[in-house]
């Protein structure tokens, strides 16, 4: 993945939306039309991300493992088949939405590397003279150390002594890398960047404990504007370098490795189970709200191969060697919760949910169109300079992966529609899954939304200064890479980012229950809160978007 601010021509992240239709909020249902779980059923809510993971990976894995944990997981309490996550699907705007209720116009995430027309770039000092229009970055590029598995806190004996990083990585965070409120001229820091509040926090003023791991520093965005959701948050960077593979190489880039760093995340909340902070060391008593995600579903899906197995999908969409292994080793990993559960007497006080922060597409792999999207705004910052002379760059941001997301310099109508017209006239010539020259058409894009169109997408009012003034949805198959180093994307608005899994199991769920009907990643804020006996109306995002909880049937 690559990334592009102002001024440079390289895209970054991907983001995405759905074929040819805009963003739905939920839709209040009428009075009595749903069924909700009995308040106050549960004590702990143990919250499970396996990113990347579709419903139909699961299906077929509980299909072939019908005494898997993850089946048992599923037949002990309720399974929605038709659950969707955010549009764009990225990391950041799925785990947002399952915290806070919210969709991207809401909650002010689009994705994990964006631009705020309204803030000043990372680094102003002079607040008075500096002109407006900044990147806003939730990646490791925000760590102290971004290549350091501590995000630079310095601790010895990693990778195994990562259990000792503190709880509290804003700490790890380098101030200047972080973009400028222009209103008190100091550094917005990933927490007060989110607009609505979090279930932490609504746990937290309940007297609650909470805690939750997660890939980088920049995820203390989740303990909410107050700053003060998540007591004991866990963040080992994933994309620091991996210990004992080449040079360069992070933990993302062998799917041993991803394994092995979701492994310190899984140690960490067996520790929380046990009733200790992430260490182990300290005993403080179980969360009521906690979890965590996983990454290494996601690497089997994108890397073509590892391990000497081939990774992402055979023919039809089942899953390949590579990704079948790694789901005996999800597997693995939330049998040890459910039996640690089990352990500490904690089966009728502690609801597991199980979702994803994102899908990962294309699952067929001969629709894969490998497009290096650089080329794409290099000629389109090219045309506007020459149709307005002594013009800049007409591309402010972008971010590219399974879709095209573009901040402008010029946020007039005529500079969207102009940028529209010009992306949907490109032809020119990709790759496919077998590594040989394929063409593509209208820049690999299907649908193309810009200027008071994009606001409309996301409910947000035009001139909004974090909408993307321009975004496309990709033709299915296309991933935005100048390379062939991996097979799949996520961020995207095709089934395949979208559909994922959803099970609700424990104390306050359903046994056996399987809900066909659709519903969003969006009720799972405030089913948490109806689960621990807390209002769901205290979110903010479930107010404005009337958020349900999960139906029961």
């Amino acid at each position: 993945m690559s990334r592009s601010s102002k001024g440079s021509a390289r895209l970054a992240t991907a983001v995405v939306l759905a074929v040819g239709a805009a963003v739905a909020f939920t839709v209040p249902a009428a009075a009595g039309d749903v069924r909700t779980p009995r308040p106050g059923h549960s004590r702990h809510v143990l919250l499970l991300s396996v990113d990347g993971l579709h419903q139909s990976d699961l299906a077929w894995y509980v299909a072939r493992n019908p005494h898997s944990a993850l089946a048992r997981l599923a037949g002990d309490g309720t399974e929605y088949t038709d659950a969707r996550t955010t549009v764009p699907s990225d990391s950041y705007p799925g785990m947002v939405a399952q915290v806070t209720g919210g969709n991207p116009g809401t909650t002010g995430v689009y994705y994990d590397d964006t631009y705020d027309a309204a803030l000043l770039p990372a680094g102003t000092t002079d607040c008075a003279e500096a002109a407006p229009g900044a990147e806003v970055d939730l990646t490791e590029d925000l760590d102290r150390d971004k290549d350091s598995l501590d995000a630079g806190q310095g601790l010895a004996g990693l990778p195994g002594g990562i259990l000792r990083m503190t709880g509290d990585p804003r700490t790890l965070l380098d101030p200047s890398r972080l973009p400028v409120d222009p209103a008190t001229c100091t550094p917005v820091y990933p927490n007060s960047y989110l607009k609505v509040n979090t279930v932490v926090e609504v746990a937290r003023r309940a007297g609650l404990r909470t805690a939750w791991p997660d890939k980088h520093a920049a995820y203390d965005i989740l303990s909410g504007p107050s700053g003060t959701g998540i007591q004991d948050l866990f963040t080992p960077e994933i994309n620091s370098t991996a210990i004992g593979y080449p040079a360069g190489d992070d933990w993302t880039k062998d799917n041993a490795a991803t394994e092995s760093y979701d492994s310190y995340k899984v140690r960490a909340v067996l520790n929380e189970i046990d009733g200790y902070d992430h260490s182990g060391a300290h005993k403080v008593g179980i969360p009521a709200v906690f979890g965590m995600n996983f990454q290494s579903v996601s690497t089997a899906q994108k890397l073509p191969s590892s391990q000497g197995l081939a990774g992402g999908y055979s023919a039809g969409g089942r899953p390949g060697p590579l990704l079948a292994r790694n789901l005996d080793y999800i597997d693995t990993q939330v049998g040890a919760f459910v039996a640690e559960i089990h352990r500490q007497h904690l089966d009728d006080s502690t609801t597991v949910i199980l979702s994803a922060k994102h899908g990962q597409s294309p699952t067929e792999p001969t629709a894969l169109t490998r497009i290096d999207d650089g080329p794409l705004l290099d000629g389109l910052n090219a045309a506007w300079k020459a149709a307005h002379p002594g013009a800049g760059d007409l591309v402010a941001h972008a971010v590219d992966d399974d879709a095209m997301l573009l901040w402008l310099s010029d946020r007039s109508q005529a500079a969207a529609d102009f940028a529209t017209d010009y992306l949907l006239s490109r032809s020119g010539t990709g790759n496919g899954i077998d590594g040989a020259a394929k063409p593509f058409t209208r820049s690999g894009l299907s649908t193309v939304y810009a200027g008071r169109a994009a606001a409309r997408y996301f409910h947000v009012t035009p001139g909004d200064a974090r909408v993307p003034d321009l975004f496309g949805i990709a033709q299915y198959g296309v991933v935005y890479t100048g390379g062939k180093k991996k097979i799949a994307e996520h961020g995207g608005a095709a089934a395949d980012d979208r559909a994922v899994p959803l099970i609700v199991s424990g104390a306050g769920a359903g046994h056996g229950t399987r809900v066909d009907r659709a519903v969003e990643t969006t009720q799972i804020a405030p089913t948490i809160l109806r689960l621990l006996g807390l209002d769901p109306h205290a979110l903010r995002a479930v107010r404005v978007e009337h958020t349900h909880v999960l139906p029961a049937r």
